[in-house]
């Protein structure tokens, strides 16, 4: 399934110039192609992963499939881009139905942290695959057949997906699962807190940050976010249980793949702006600019299992968050004295990167009851697809605030390539900053682990109370 979200969003980015001619498609509506699946599957993922802990993971992915089938076939109908906006938005659902569910499935197949390791290394390598080759496939399709194609292609993954799951996992043991009704009002906060904050980014690119739309939205974001907590704090059975996001494994591992995916974002967003805007590279001079960071990533899985088995989870968490900083670092500081400097800090981000997202998933899981599996791991995917958007509007916004003019004229005078170049480093030094931050955290909490071992599941006495 990873395979799927990754493959899926790359191809259809590739596709958007063609979607938007044959549908007579504005540019807003061509982002809310894009944009509606993130907001949607960022959303409702908590939401979908509380209840696949109560009525079984196994049975949510099923569904899951079945209507990420559904929703691509039905793209072979698809005449307007509002139909195809909602499309999406189907897609979005079936997604955080089987995403968080495809982690918590492979840690509950293995006792061993090492298998753990190995199978989520495996997941991530497949999904980044997809990413690497999805533009460069997509845009071969697209020489010779219909752009619908490119969708229709996740109708047999999901088939295959179905017949997998239902032949070669059992179904959830009953003492894995736990009771509490689903909290539906914290399910609504918390969906609308996390869609909020996925489209204040959007805003703050397209609008501005002189208009008060962003501003409102985001604003609108953490009142949400405030309200959830209060709400979890005081309901009887909260949909998120906040001590256990609390516990030194979980909180760690969460605050280092918010670092990775605030860095991650961040990084790539500047990067692509300096090599096309400032230094004038052709986009397929910048995509060949960015391969030291594509590479690291897939090949790089090769290195998570030698690591961990050395150093162990936890240190090597700690010792990979700490390579995203340095990357940020060395960008901010060097980047803009040579490619080198760029493709040094894009090879430290994606090898921390790399190591991180599997070993951070793997600390929040064995830091959980063994009925909140997937609630934990859509804890991770959220994590990261929040400060993703963050880390985009945080470079985005300092950007337009230091930058006079249009960023995407065709050319610059000289105090505007200054002003560029200042608001690039300043961006990037912020996102240091704010990653450090959230590193450093990191850091503070696992150290408590060893003071503090959290157990992998609650007292059979207490299992349908927690």
């Amino acid at each position: 399934m990873f395979l799927f979200e990754m493959l899926d969003n790359s191809i259809l980015n590739v596709a958007l110039p063609t979607i938007g001619r044959e549908l007579s498609a504005s540019t807003t509506v061509l982002q809310w192609v894009t944009g509606v699946y993130a907001v949607v599957f960022g959303g409702l993922m908590l939401a979908l992963g509380a209840l696949a802990d109560r009525v079984g993971r196994r049975r949510v992915m099923l569904v899951g499939l079945v209507l990420l089938g559904v929703a691509s076939l039905s793209t072979a109908f698809v005449t307007t881009a509002e139909q195809l906006v909602a499309v999406r938005a189907a897609t979005g659902v079936a997604s955080a139905m089987t995403t968080p569910g495809s982690l918590a499935l492979a840690f509950r197949l293995f006792d061993e942290d090492g298998l753990r390791v190995r199978a989520t290394t495996l997941i991530s390598t497949v999904g980044l695959i997809g990413l690497a080759i999805g533009p460069t496939a997509g845009g071969f399709v697209l020489a010779f057949a219909p752009w619908q194609v490119l969708l229709l292609v996740n109708v047999p993954i999901a088939a295959l997906a179905f017949i997998g799951i239902r032949r070669g996992i059992p179904a959830d043991k009953v003492d894995e699962l736990h009771r509490d009704p689903v909290d539906g009002v914290g399910a609504l906060l918390g969906s609308a807190a996390i869609a909020l904050t996925l489209v204040a980014p959007t805003l703050f690119v397209d609008a501005g940050t002189a208009s008060p739309l962003p501003w409102l939205t985001t604003a609108a974001a953490v009142v949400m976010a405030v309200l959830f907590v209060v709400r979890e704090r005081s309901a009887r059975c909260p949909l998120l249980d906040l001590e256990l996001v609390a516990r030194p494994l979980v909180s760690s591992g969460l605050a280092f793949k918010a670092a990775a995916g605030l860095a991650t974002a961040g990084l790539g967003y500047l990067v692509t702006l300096q090599l096309q805007l400032d230094w004038g590279w052709t986009p397929a001079q910048a995509a060949v600019g960015m391969l030291p960071q594509v590479v690291v990533l897939i090949a790089g899985g090769a290195l998570v299992g030698p690591l961990v088995t050395r150093v162990g989870l936890d240190k090597a968490a700690r010792l990979s968050a700490g390579t995203i900083v340095c990357g940020l670092a060395v960008y901010g500081l060097l980047g803009r004295f040579g490619y080198v400097w760029v493709a040094l800090a894009l090879v430290l981000v994606a090898a921390g990167m790399r190591v991180v997202g599997v070993v951070a998933g793997t600390n929040v899981m064995r830091g959980l009851p063994t009925n909140r599996t997937t609630i934990g791991a859509a804890l991770v995917d959220t994590a990261g697809e929040v400060t993703t958007g963050i880390g985009i509007a945080v470079s985005g916004t300092i950007l337009a605030g230091l930058f006079t003019g249009d960023v995407a004229t065709s050319s610059w005078n000289t105090d505007q390539t200054a002003e560029f170049r200042e608001a690039v480093t300043s961006a990037d030094l912020a996102l240091t900053v704010l990653a450090g931050a959230l590193v450093g955290w990191g850091i503070i909490r696992a150290r408590r682990v060893a003071d503090n071992p959290t157990p992998s599941a609650p007292p059979a006495a207490d299992a349908d109370s927690a």
